[in-house]
């Protein structure tokens, strides 16, 4: 009872206080008004010097007194409206009130040096000595008790007493000298407040005093000591508006951190937290009236921490205390910190700092309200209601965006820890963000309504928000379009993870769908209200996306893994025709959107439908339509951006078209090779052949179609295929997979066997590639792919001539006879001449340099290995014939050379 009566007059004392303070700042106004109305009926005013403007921490008086220094009236109407402030009884004070009245007419000219910047001794004099002085003093209370305890001059209440008395001195003599006013002309001094600092130093004793008189020597209860610090701390921050923010902090601090210092046998948590709300509620007041947004967020904190406080340690739970405070806290940001004055609008653009910390301590204590049974025993409603207040008062106070983003951050953790068997929570003791932690206490059918009833709120408010926000504010715009989709699409995912049916589920297809068709309704909806309209914007970005991602959901519920594969590369075709009709960037990065989502299908499943389903047939079975589909699903659409929008989501349409075109041919490759079994073997030098085989036919066919529609995809898609073809023949071909290393059967026909298919085709496709690519690509990539061809060719040769004496099998290790030797000798001398002659008749340096190496090649081993290695005409054979070649080269080169003399 007595707990009771104490906050009702608490209550009642904070209400006078407040509406005696509204009062006196609309007399503030009147006042201003009339000098505003002066200035503009052209009346002359008085020039005073420039003074710095009040800022934050500035108090009342100065802030009046700094406007009527700008444009006083004239000396009848000064004297006239000072009788009017004083008859109020509110007199200028403060250090910078007016003082004595100026004479009319201009006043003289102010030195320069009044207007400049403080130094050293200025600030040690003016600033640091004021705020030095104040911690002194308050410093000097405390060792003045405790020089009285040690010394035992005088009893414990007497001490408290004195302590008391000194306290209250100090207020008294800062409220004398403020109400005595004083002028302080230097700038940057605003700090050095003396009044400020001397009441500050009185509640820090007061707060002190009380704290003993419980706390040490138990003089007092604490429900009195609770009611005297409380009264103590609302009245500090209620006497900041006269003497500044800092003053607030202080009050506030020492208000918040009350409860912490009156202990309680039987701690009653109405008690608590009406009395946190009452310091909520007139910290809100005050700091509206002054625009102090850091005691406002300092408010917030500390309420918002006391909550989590009890709610961790409490021994028990009390749901509407909860609900009280948080509700408490979400009136005070909406009604009295965010609420609008006589004659204000509400901003079009701009964020509430303050509003993140009731957006954070709510949006925990909703989650906890989900995730702990002791809080919701087996229901969850308290914790929704907190997450839909949230939106509604980020809906009400635009400026608030702070508690959207918390509640839909709490909407998406809370459904995430509902998938089995684990849920989100936080583990930093390994270093990063794991996933453990209780699982959500809700029976089934409550979960799906609460579900239900949050995608509504965030899909009616967010799509509600971002059209009403689309031509003045993009960014709140984009954000509230952003959570209406990814809020319902995060619990749909849940809800189909935790209680559908993963192979297929119809229902939650149908929901997918319909979330489809709202998103782009919504997104076109939003478009229209664009300045000017249809311009696809963010916030329709985030709609048209959110559309694209429930339809992606709703082919992985609605059809099994090959169809949904299938289907998925299909709908890059929806965007890309969109675009005939609206120019909305999105679209194409949607068709972009499928390709990832295809890629990443084919990743986790290259299979398409499974292993175990894949038919052994070669080419027809799901892997042609797995990935031919894709391919020319991807081609139309980049043929379509072409002809629309255009830009870089053509280009990665057109580089998705030529992956999955040369994915379809090795994947079919791949089957046909291995018994129709997409395994992680090695690949055989057959199957290398054919990818290499591949890889050129890639090169070839980009090349044509940047003939026909120039693009820097296929430019640059081209010339990776020709490096990419080079490194498989020089790593596989030469190397790795060579016959001549690996001792693998090159195939029981003569001709057409495993040589025929690894070198000499991919010679003639190489060689082609180099001639179709002369003047068309750079010239070291023609080269490149000319000096492939050469050393194809030379190799198969080689090769040929070792299967002709050893047969099926070619390994190195079976050794070297002295016709197969003198046999190479003279195979390398005949293609040396032969690309000696193709160099010429096709004007290709590399061809001509190629048969220098070769013929070189050809003459050291003659010399080299054939003089040691070859006995009786053999030997004489292979130096006969490297000569004659030799002198037939340079008869060659003499007659080319006059002719050309001839015909210059």
């Amino acid at each position: 009872m007595f707990e009771s009566l104490i906050g009702l007059v608490a209550i009642i004392a904070l209400f006078v206080i407040i509406s005696r303070q509204q009062s006196r700042i609309g007399l503030i106004e009147r006042e201003l008004g009339a000098l505003r109305s002066l200035v503009l009926s052209g009346a002359t005013p008085q020039a005073k010097p420039a003074e710095q403007t009040a800022n934050d921490s500035m108090p009342a008086d100065a802030a009046i007194a700094a406007a009527t220094d700008i444009a006083p009236p004239s000396a009848g109407e000064a004297e006239e409206g000072l009788s009017t402030e004083v008859e109020a009884g509110e007199a200028a004070s403060g250090p910078w009130a007016a003082g004595e009245a100026a004479p009319a007419g201009p006043a003289p000219a102010q030195p320069a040096a009044a207007t400049q910047k403080p130094d050293i001794e200025t600030a040690l004099g003016t600033r640091w000595a004021v705020w030095v002085g104040g911690i002194a003093l308050a410093l000097g209370g405390l060792f003045l008790i405790r020089y009285t305890i040690e010394a035992g001059i005088f009893g414990p209440g007497v001490r408290l007493s004195m302590a008391a008395m000194l306290g209250l001195v100090l207020v008294a003599v800062g409220e004398f000298i403020r109400r005595t006013g004083f002028r302080v002309p230097v700038q940057g001094v605003a700090g050095a407040y003396i009044p400020a600092i001397l009441t500050a130093a009185g509640a820090f004793i007061l707060f002190g005093t009380v704290y003993a008189a419980h706390g040490v020597y138990g003089f007092i209860g604490p429900a009195l000591a609770f009611t005297l610090l409380g009264a103590i701390g609302v009245a500090t921050i209620a006497a900041a508006l006269v003497h500044g923010q800092a003053l607030a902090g202080v009050g506030l601090l020492g208000a918040v951190v009350t409860p912490m210092l009156v202990g309680s046998q039987a701690p009653n948590p109405w008690a608590l937290f009406g009395y946190l709300a009452i310091v909520l509620a007139a910290t809100g007041v005050i700091a509206r009236l002054r625009d102090w947004t850091f005691l406002m967020a300092a408010a917030f904190v500390g309420t918002g921490l006391w909550t989590i406080l009890y709610m961790t340690d409490a021994p028990g739970t009390n749901l509407p205390v909860l609900l009280f405070i948080n509700a408490v806290t979400l009136a005070v940001l909406a009604f009295v910190w965010l609420g609008r004055r006589g004659g204000e609008t509400e901003p079009a653009r701009g964020f509430d700092w303050p509003s993140i910390a009731p957006g954070f301590f709510v949006s925990l204590s909703a989650m906890a309200l989900f995730v702990d049974p002791a809080y919701a025993p087996g229901d969850a409603l308290p914790g929704a209601a907190l997450i839909a207040a949230l939106v509604a008062v980020a809906l009400y106070r635009p400026l608030a965006l702070a508690l959207l983003h918390a509640a839909g951050l709490a909407t998406v953790l809370v459904y995430l820890g509902i998938i089995p068997p684990t849920s989100v929570a936080s583990d930093f003791s390994g270093g990063a963000l794991g996933v453990d932690g209780l699982p959500a206490a809700l029976a089934d059918t409550l979960m799906l309504r609460i579900g239900i009833f949050l995608g509504l709120v965030f899909i009616g408010a967010g799509f509600w928000a971002a059209r009403k926000f689309a031509a003045s504010a993009h960014i709140r715009a984009a954000s509230w379009a952003a959570w209406g989709v990814v809020a319902p699409l995060v619990i749909l995912l849940a809800l189909w993870l935790t209680f559908g049916n993963l192979d297929r589920d119809l229902v939650y297809a149908a929901i997918a769908a319909l979330l489809v068709a709202v998103f782009a309704a919504g997104g076109e909806w939003i478009a229209r209200g664009e300045q000017p309209p249809l311009q696809g914007g963010a916030a329709v970005s985030f709609a048209l996306g959110g559309a694209a991602v429930a339809a992606l959901l709703m082919l992985y519920m609605a059809f099994g893994s090959g169809w949904t594969t299938i289907l998925l590369g299909a709908a890059a075709i929806v965007p890309a025709l969109a675009t005939r009709w609206r120019a909305y960037p999105v679209l194409g990065w949607i068709s972009v959107g499928a390709v990832i989502a295809v890629l990443g299908r084919i990743a986790f499943d290259p299979t398409i439908v499974g292993a175990d389903l894949l038919s052994t047939t070669p080419v027809f079975n799901w892997l042609l339509p797995g990935y031919g589909v894709p391919a020319l699903a991807f081609g139309f659409a980049a043929w379509q951006l072409a002809r629309t929008t255009n830009g870089r989501p053509r280009f990665a349409m057109e580089a998705g078209a030529a992956l999955f075109a040369v994915l379809t041919v090795a994947i079919l490759v791949r089957h046909a090779m291995h018994g129709g079994v997409i395994d992680t073997g090695a690949a055989t030098l057959a199957e290398q052949a054919i990818y290499t085989l591949i890889a050129i036919g890639a090169g070839a066919i980009l090349i044509a179609i940047d003939m026909r529609t120039p693009s820097s995809v296929l430019r640059y898609g081209s010339l990776a295929a020709g490096v990419v073809s080079v490194a498989f023949i020089v790593i596989q071909h030469f190397a790795a997979l060579n016959p001549l290393f690996t001792d693998e059967s090159t195939g029981e026909i003569p001709v057409f066997n495993l040589l025929f298919l690894a070198y000499l085709l991919p010679a003639l496709a190489a060689g082609g590639l180099a001639l179709y690519a002369r003047d068309k690509r750079p010239k070291w990539y023609a080269a490149m792919l000319a000096l492939m061809a050469a050393l194809l060719a030379f190799v198969y040769a080689t090769l040929s001539v070792r299967r002709l004496f050893k047969g099926e099998f070619i390994g190195l290790w079976s050794g070297l006879g002295q016709l197969e030797t003198y046999t190479y000798s003279a195979l390398w001398l005949i293609i040396g001449v032969a690309l000696l002659t193709a160099g010429v008749w096709l004007k290709s340096q590399v061809l001509r340099i190629a048969s220098a190496a070769l013929i070189s090649v050809a003459v050291l081993k003659v010399f080299l290995f054939d003089m040691s290695e070859l006995e009786g005409v053999l030997r004489a054979l292979s130096f006969i014939g490297l000569g004659a070649v030799l002198i037939g080269i340079g008869l060659f080169y003499q007659r080319l050379l006059t002719r050309a003399a001839r015909g210059t």
